[in-house]
């Protein structure tokens, strides 16, 4: 049975502190809390201080994002409910003032902890001081906090790469938590870089490692106040809120859908009949306030964890999604492209990496010696080799497949009234791919890439031609590999006879 509070009620009057606010999923937690809970008292955001900017610059600038433009034109008097607190989650102690740490473990009740770094590719000393040691400032500034009813911890589905099934459980670092960070406090680069690939085995890279090795960090506060762990798997552009298909990064397979929709990309490493299990960040953001509602009336002894998954509750297949991208590329197709979209995904890694060598690095080759002759600076192999070396990273996940058990997920709809379930959705089966990829494309190309939606008719004029040079060139090469086989085989021929 939902609770007699409601989620609004519950949050009204409350203090929260979140970091990692001008992050991705940060932006889309202060919006939707703003805009669905009215009575808030106050939202303390942590920031890095920048050269040439004051707090009150800062904040204007993090409000300037289009995502709050509803609420400044009507509820403008919410975002004085945003107070910035001067900090850095690699400082020594946050580098928080005595004054606003004093504030905060007085007035918090609320903590949304989701600063992180998410380049799989950091250095270990670096993914370790930002997501390990970072995590155990805020743990130890909550452990102050006098009215802290409940602290959110976002992890991610992908803690512990070596488990196929992973449950909803706190699983134990490979290595204690406080030996690594003494250990990256005194070892100097050389030997760490020696070290790392043992160090992190069996995760595939320094994010993953540190992720398991933090979610046993927070486990050892259990007890000292209301935990739960939340556990989104790929976060992807906006569903609905704060408007279909909103995302700022070219991160994960929001690249690889802008590389591929400029011709960039033609081939990858994947299995494309693995599910793809991706959710948008409105669905992982409302999931985080209702754990964070959940749990602070529920007050588990228990450190809690959720994993905020698809797990195929409402499936799509990376062949799928790639199916889709392609027809809808063509209604949204990019101002500037390198060439047609086009190209397929490789089951077998050899073929990928003959492909790439025909498709990508062979005409990065080509374009620069081109560049070189019209004497203008060359970029092409430069860029493929970015290209081809984040694809390496991502072909990880869509080369293996995966379970999550999100059984606390599902739970969440239950302990809720039926109209909090319709603001605070999170229920994956109201996702449509088709739409959803429609929208994802729209706002990858126009949020992202910043291409004006009045440069439509253009790009699709561009795109039809390079759809006729594509073909154009597939029949040239169709017909030199004709030529040679037919020339070689008279040759072959001739010599027998």
């Amino acid at each position: 049975m939902a609770p007699s509070t409601s989620v609004k009620e519950y949050y009204a009057d409350k203090t929260i502190f979140i970091t990692g606010a001008t992050g991705f999923m940060g932006k889309v937690l202060v919006e939707k809390l703003l805009r669905t809970c009215p009575d808030i008292k106050r939202i303390y955001l942590l920031m890095r201080p920048k050269k040439g900017q004051n707090i009150k610059e800062r904040l204007e600038t993090f409000i300037n994002c289009l995502i709050f433009d509803h609420i400044k034109n009507d509820y403008p008097k919410r975002l004085e409910k945003l107070q910035v607190i001067p900090g850095d989650i690699l400082d020594k102690d946050l580098s928080i003032s005595d004054d606003d740490r004093d504030l905060l473990q007085r007035e918090c009740q609320i903590l949304f902890h989701c600063a992180a770094c998410v380049r799989f590719d950091m250095f270990i000393r670096d993914a370790i001081n930002m997501n390990t040691l970072g995590t155990k400032k805020v743990l130890d500034l909550a452990e102050g906090m006098k009215e802290l009813e409940v602290f959110v911890h976002v992890s991610t589905a992908y803690c512990r790469c070596e488990v196929e099934v992973l449950e909803e459980k706190v699983y134990p670092a490979k290595h204690k938590p406080q030996d690594v960070m003494e250990c990256i406090s005194w070892m100097d680069d050389q030997l760490l870089q020696h070290m790392q690939p043992k160090m992190i085995e069996p995760q595939p890279n320094t994010y993953a490692y540190t992720k398991s090795l933090t979610e046993d960090l927070v486990s050892q506060y259990a007890g000292k106040f209301p935990i739960i762990i939340a556990r989104p798997s790929i976060v992807t552009a906006a569903m609905q809120e704060p408007m279909p298909g909103w995302v700022d990064n070219l991160n994960g397979p929001t690249g690889l859908l802008v590389g591929a929709g400029k011709g960039a990309i033609r081939t990858m490493h994947c299995n494309g009949t693995y599910a793809a299990d991706v959710v948008p960040v409105d669905i992982v953001v409302n999931a985080c306030i209702l754990l964070a509602y959940t749990t602070a009336i529920e007050k588990p002894k228990e450190i809690a964890v959720c994993n905020i998954t698809e797990s195929r509750k409402n499936p799509i297949t990376w062949e799928q999604a790639l199916d889709l991208g392609r027809i809808h590329v063509q209604e949204f197709p990019f101002s500037v492209c390198l060439w047609y979209p086009g190209g397929s995904p490789k089951t077998s890694k050899i073929q990928h990496q003959i492909a790439a060598f025909f498709t990508h690095l062979l005409p990065a080759y080509l374009v620069d010696l081109l560049m070189i002759l019209m004497g203008k600076k060359t970029f092409m192999v430069k860029m493929q080799k970015r290209i081809n070396y984040g694809l390496e990273v991502l072909q990880y996940y869509t080369t293996k497949e995966w379970y999550f058990k999100n059984d606390n997920l599902l739970a969440l709809r239950q302990k809720i009234s039926d109209e909090d379930d319709k603001t605070f959705y999170t229920d994956v089966g109201l996702i449509d791919w088709s739409q959803y990829i429609r929208d994802y494309i729209q706002g990858a190309r126009h949020y992202c890439v910043k291409e004006d939606p009045a440069t439509l008719p253009k790009a699709r004029k561009l795109h039809q031609q390079l759809y006729y040079i594509d073909k154009v060139m597939q029949a040239l090469i169709y017909a030199l590999c004709i030529y040679f086989i037919y020339y070689y085989l008279k040759l072959f021929l001739s010599i027998l006879n």
